[in-house]
């Protein structure tokens, strides 16, 4: 089968193009732009894509064209491909049919932590000898690839996103998934382009609840209201909650600090983890893991011990360089909580040194400015603070006016690197975060903080 696919660029579509070669089938795809680290897997998978959606694509003629959810209406391809009655599906849809049918999917959905917990669940079940499969909305450095296909008939470990599937379907991605065991992480508002509120997501999560079996298992933020009140609409399935404070039958806790904490269930020692990885919200992200494991089969002692193992997926504070004694972070954080939690595992590390928080507002959400009150309290453990500005809507100096002269704005990318090169100074730690490639920051700050 030779599919062609609309939007490969995406973390999703990417992983579905992984997928796909491993199947054997032909692949090729296109996008506005393809950046790393997808563009790297696309090529080291032989993968060809195509810059741009010009309707001479449809002279390659595939089998079927899976559709991204970032193509509308008016796209010049995708308007040749329903007027000549091309076949077509998104692609949820074409994953459910052609990897996910008959196997045990454990599905990871959530405002955030989704793409750190699939990494840590995915590596818990291939430690235990399971063989997954997985598609990961990142590259997981303990796999080096995004996805695959795992042993077959085994179990399969996927991110579940609450984003719409396609322009012709308009539920969301998780729906398609069918899970057996599903981690309901958190949940906030986002997605203000789809959603009108947060009442809507839940609509969308208490869908993917009824989806369970009742020989599923649903594993639970205990700290989280709008997941108490998803379940209130209607649960038919088992609930192990975990984040709980007390001595909750069947729940989870955590205790310890940064670098190793104890997995306690109920009253018992599950297990001991000692890690690299940085915040409470990681060992939130642990104990659903560990909890969605024991689904499967893997006992939570056995579990915790994979995870001291484990490492992070990229773009997750990853190290880019240093240069000039400064050193430069990579992170997706994009909605305001994770930026703040982000900034506040990385002001644990580095103690009193000075944090210079580079970011831009690139979701569709921050796009519309429906979040952009929040950015002063999402930024406070930095000491400066720098945004791209260019292509908002909205002001963006006005919104960070109360932070004072901690915060600075620029219009485009080299006044930005000009901006952070000229205050940095030995000892500093340059954190930039971004849900996209951020016009190559990084490098380009390493290279003037080493000429400076």
């Amino acid at each position: 089968m030779h599919i062609h696919i609309l939007g490969i660029a995406g973390t999703f579509m990417g992983g579905l193009a992984a997928l796909a070669r491993e199947a054997g089938h032909r692949v090729t795809g296109c996008d506005a732009a393809v950046y790393p680290p997808m563009s790297d897997q696309l090529t080291a998978l032989g993968i060809e894509f195509i810059e741009g959606w010009d309707a001479s694509q449809m002279a390659l003629a595939p089998d079927v064209y899976v559709v991204g959810n970032v193509v509308t209406r008016g796209n010049p391809l995708m308007e040749a491909i329903l007027n000549a009655g091309a076949p077509y599906t998104s692609g949820p849809q074409w994953l459910a049919e052609h990897v996910l049918a008959g196997r045990h999917v454990l599905a990871v959905a959530g405002t955030h932590g989704k793409t750190t917990t699939t990494a840590m669940l995915a590596w818990v079940l291939e430690q235990a000898g399971l063989e997954p499969g997985f598609l990961v909305g990142g590259v997981p450095q303990n796999f080096g690839v995004s996805a695959r296909r795992g042993r077959p008939n085994g179990p399969f470990v996927i991110e579940a996103d609450e984003y719409d599937t396609a322009f012709f379907d308009k539920r969301s991605k998780f729906v398609h998934y069918r899970p057996r065991t599903a981690i309901l992480n958190n949940l906030e508002f986002d997605h203000a382009d789809i959603f009108a509120d947060l009442a809507a997501i839940e609509t969308q999560f208490h869908h993917l609840v009824r989806t369970v079996p009742a020989s599923g298992r649903l594993v639970v933020n205990a700290r989280e209201p709008a997941l108490q009140r998803v379940l209130e609409r209607g649960c038919w399935s088992e609930v192990v909650r975990f984040g709980t404070a007390g001595e909750e039958p069947g729940g989870w806790r955590a205790r310890g600090d940064h670098g190793s904490f104890d997995v306690l269930r109920g009253s018992l020692l599950a297990g001991h983890v000692d890690w690299a990885l940085l915040g409470e919200h990681n060992q939130l992200n642990a104990l659903a893991a560990i909890a969605a494991a024991e689904h499967v089969g893997v006992d939570p002692a056995r579990a915790a011990t994979a995870l001291a193992t484990f490492h992070n997926v990229r773009r997750r504070l990853e190290v880019r360089g240093t240069a000039g004694g400064v050193t430069v972070y990579d992170d997706f954080a994009h909605h305001p909580t994770a930026m703040r939690t982000t900034l506040a595992g990385l002001r644990r590390k580095v103690g009193t040194a000075r944090i210079l928080a580079v970011f831009e507002p690139r979701s569709n959400t921050m796009k519309l400015g429906t979040m952009k009150a929040l950015l002063p309290w999402a930024l406070e453990d930095a000491d400066l603070a720098f945004c791209h500005a260019g292509g908002l809507t909205w002001d963006a100096r006005e919104a960070l006016a109360p932070m004072g002269e901690r915060a600075r704005v620029a219009a485009d990318i080299p006044t930005l690197v000009t901006a952070v090169a000229a205050v940095a100074r030995p000892g500093d730690h340059v954190l930039c975060m971004s849900n996209g490639g951020f016009g190559g920051v990084h490098e380009k700050l390493l290279a003037a903080l080493a000429s400076a």
